[in-house]
């Protein structure tokens, strides 16, 4: 098996509606293809300058993934340097779970963080995935404010 940073987005639709279909199984056919429709445009704009994905593969299939966005913003006191990532799409394939795949493509995208210099990287944990992130040293967000947001 290999763990890697991808350079180029073969197989990343599919792990990438892989996690979803797991996560999101009310998800509509019509939704799914038009999900599934508008990766690849977004993979050729985004990866590898705001976009990083991590995989892990077997012989010839991808059988894990984790996804790192990078956002600038202004800084302030919480972001001095300006820079963060959000991770996304923590998933491995049913039946390569528990083997630690999941943790080597954290540790390397934690890595990777680190080297671009950002201030810090969040998530959202499942409830499958929270123990994972609390040994990698994630914790739980604390803040003032309340998240918001508008759908438009």
């Amino acid at each position: 098996m290999n763990i890697f940073r991808t350079q180029n987005a073969a197989g990343l639709s599919d792990i990438r509606m892989a996690y979803l279909m797991e996560d999101f199984p009310e998800m509509s056919a019509e939704m799914a293809e038009q999900i599934r429709s508008r990766l690849p445009r977004y993979y050729a704009e985004h990866l590898n300058r705001d976009f990083f994905a991590y995989i892990a593969e077997d012989s010839s299939n991808i059988i894990g993934s984790a996804f790192l966005t990078v956002q600038e913003m202004p800084p302030n006191t919480s972001f001095p340097h300006g820079r963060t990532g959000t991770v996304l799409n923590v998933y491995v394939s049913p039946e390569y779970r528990s083997q630690g795949i999941a943790s080597q493509l954290m540790g390397l995208l934690i890595s990777d963080a680190r080297a671009m210099g950002l201030d810090y990287i969040e998530l959202k944990a499942s409830a499958d995935g929270y123990q994972l992130y609390k040994k990698l040293g994630f914790e739980d967000s604390i803040s003032s404010f309340k998240p918001m947001k508008l759908i438009l």
